[in-house]
């Protein structure tokens, strides 16, 4: 056996195994706890660790959407290690934060959003289930923690962040209290951090276009938490400049699942989904490990998040639902 790291994750390290010997594939893909104790601690507070491994154990196999096979998932009692072993997808294209991407990737991404919103809307023994439920006190204990990043993520970046970008990531630390407070109503199975580092395209040599990977934010809650953060905080400009036709796109493939919707039923959850962006990228930027590539990753998600949160008033209609 031999192995090279792969990804560019920064809250667990992945690796390609290259394995010889009778019965055994050529190439596997891993992933394991981080390196770094800080995005490792961060995991474990969270129970990041715990909700991936589930979700392939438990969920995946109920959704459409393509993932990696999963030949071993399994989680200390702690949750603060953990294995998954897949098949490899390779040869693929890793999805770039800030590179970007074409609209044709961003189509694909967009029907992946549906394949997991569609499957899992208002089914409850997939969005009812123990393993995916928040701590009662999460929203708390997050909505005190978020000004304290907001001033990390101000200290660093105020001299690389446009001011009107950082006025808005200004404004949400201050409805942190109402922003983190649990929605009532779970709609379906949310990925959570749904962008192109957590893709990987034209999948094995080009026989499928899109995978998704990276589910340790998975939870339950608003589709367009999703959708918001995808055109946002995900692909930036291309977002803005395909808008229209990314969301008409998703609310034909979530009809064609069963499950019609409007554009009027989503506007305004879709304008508050938006602002996952910003916290995202505040967040991740305050709580994992520093790296220079980390920095022009969060900045790139922050502007692209603003820019759509300004477009749509998001601070606006998150004071609208306070």
């Amino acid at each position: 056996m031999s192995w090279e790291p792969i990804g560019t994750g920064q809250v667990g390290d992945s690796a390609r195994f290259h394995l010889e010997g009778g019965d055994v594939p050529a190439t596997l893909a891993g992933k394991f706890p981080a390196a770094d104790a800080t995005s490792r601690g961060t995991a474990a507070m969270f129970g990041l660790y715990r909700k991936e491994v589930e979700f392939y154990r438990q969920a995946a196999p109920l959704l459409d959407v393509r993932v990696p096979k999963t030949h071993l998932a399994e989680v200390s009692e702690d949750g603060a290690e953990f294995t998954l072993l897949f098949e490899d997808m390779g040869p693929a294209r890793q999805g770039d934060q800030i590179s970007g991407c074409d609209i044709e990737d961003a189509r694909a991404a967009i029907r992946q959003a549906a394949a997991i919103h569609a499957p899992s809307w208002g089914r409850a023994d997939i969005i009812e289930a123990e393993w995916i439920q928040p701590p009662e006190d999460l929203g708390d204990k997050v909505g005190a923690m978020y000004p304290q990043a907001q001033a990390i993520f101000r200290d660093r970046y105020a001299d690389s962040l446009e001011g009107e970008y950082m006025h808005i990531c200004e404004e949400l630390a201050g409805l942190s209290a109402s922003y983190f407070r649990r929605e009532p109503e779970m709609q379906c199975l949310v990925h959570g951090d749904f962008r192109l580092d957590n893709m990987l395209f034209d999948i094995c040599g080009g026989k499928e276009p899109v995978a998704i990977l990276d589910w340790q934010t998975v939870t339950v809650g608003k589709a367009m938490i999703d959708v918001g953060y995808f055109l946002g905080c995900g692909i930036g400009k291309l977002g803005l400049d395909h808008e229209d036709e990314l969301l008409d796109l998703y609310l034909a493939e979530m009809a064609e699942r069963g499950v019609p919707l409007t554009r009027a039923d989503i506007a305004q959850d879709y304008r508050r989904g938006i602002l996952h962006g910003v916290s995202t990228a505040v967040f991740s930027a305050a709580f994992v490990e520093r790296t220079e590539r980390g920095d022009d990753n969060f900045l790139s998600m922050a502007r692209g998040a603003c820019a759509l949160a300004l477009k749509h008033d998001s601070i606006g209609a998150l004071k609208e639902a306070a």
